[in-house]
């Protein structure tokens, strides 16, 4: 059964963003991942069976192994668990779900890019830096970077676009301290991410990641190291030189460029070949760096 959107009278829905759904729950914060999909952030009318529950499952699975390096917002994962009202909500909320603490988020994503693609290797072609980063020359479109780096962005709406800012604008925004602190912990889970990955075939080309303080804790929150939020890239047929095979969502904006969509709302229907090519693509990449099926 694929969630296009989530209603539960008991609590106050407080957001819903372009895939999540997030409700007040006593102090702390419900947070419901849909099958919604955004691409170019917009948010398509049909979901994508399963994405919620790879989502959170995998950013469960990632927050855990992560644990020695940052604390994080979850409280607890399984429903049985959850407030007694939640219980019969179950088979809506099983594995696509997190009872969150409340996080101040910062106002800035933090984006980690390990090899050249995307938005970089147009900013690259054109001026030879990446978001104001000199990188060398001769560089070819997804070649590995000679160290990852650290490029923030601001946070926009539904249905508006992130942009790319300098350390200095995010400075600016959170205080110089604070960027250094999420700057080096964003390049270090990156690079362990990075290396656990690899063993696995798979290659994160870039990924972002968010912070908020609890109380006055700095913790990685939302999702981590997902298909929504990364590039994940099959080891087996990596190649620079050109656009690589992709496990996230690169399949729905391969094929949205092919119809000349303008990146406007409203959003094109997906054929429902796209949607079940981008489930499988989903759950791959799942089992691929779990080592599980999504049961």
């Amino acid at each position: 059964m694929a969630v296009f959107e989530t209603t539960i009278p008991e609590l106050e829905l407080i957001h819903r963003g372009k895939v999540r759904d997030l409700y007040a729950c006593g102090e702390n914060i419900l947070m419901v991942a849909t099958d919604r999909l955004s691409a170019f952030d917009v948010v398509f009318p049909e979901p994508i069976p399963d994405k919620g529950r790879i989502l959170t499952s995998l950013s469960v699975f990632w927050f855990k192994i992560l644990e020695h390096m940052v604390p994080n917002h979850i409280i607890e994962t399984e429903v049985a668990n959850f407030p007694p009202e939640l219980l019969k909500y179950r088979e809506l909320l099983e594995k696509r779900s997190m009872l969150v603490k409340k996080a101040t988020p910062l106002p800035i994503e933090c984006i980690v890019r390990g090899y050249i693609t995307g938005s970089g290797w147009k900013d690259y072609q054109k001026t030879g830096s990446v978001c104001g980063i000199k990188l060398p020359e001769g560089l070819k479109e997804s070649d590995k970077l000679p160290e990852p780096i650290f490029t923030p962005s601001t946070k926009a709406d539904v249905g508006l676009h992130d942009e790319n800012i300098s350390v200095e604008k995010a400075s600016e925004l959170i205080g110089h301290d604070t960027v250094d602190r999420v700057a080096s912990l964003s390049l270090e889970i990156y690079k362990y991410a990075s290396s656990y990955a690899l063993s696995r075939g798979i290659i994160i080309a870039d990924t972002k990641f968010e912070f908020g303080f609890v109380d006055s804790s700095l913790c990685l929150i939302d999702e981590v190291l997902t298909p929504d939020s990364s590039r994940f890239w099959p080891l087996d047929s990596y190649e620079p030189g050109r656009s690589q095979q992709s496990f996230d969502k690169q399949f729905v904006r391969d094929y949205l460029e092919s119809i000349n969509w303008n990146k406007q709302p409203p959003a094109p229907h997906l054929p429902a070949e796209i949607i079940e090519k981008t489930r499988q693509r989903y759950l791959e990449a799942y089992r691929l760096l779990t080592g599980e099926e999504l049961s």
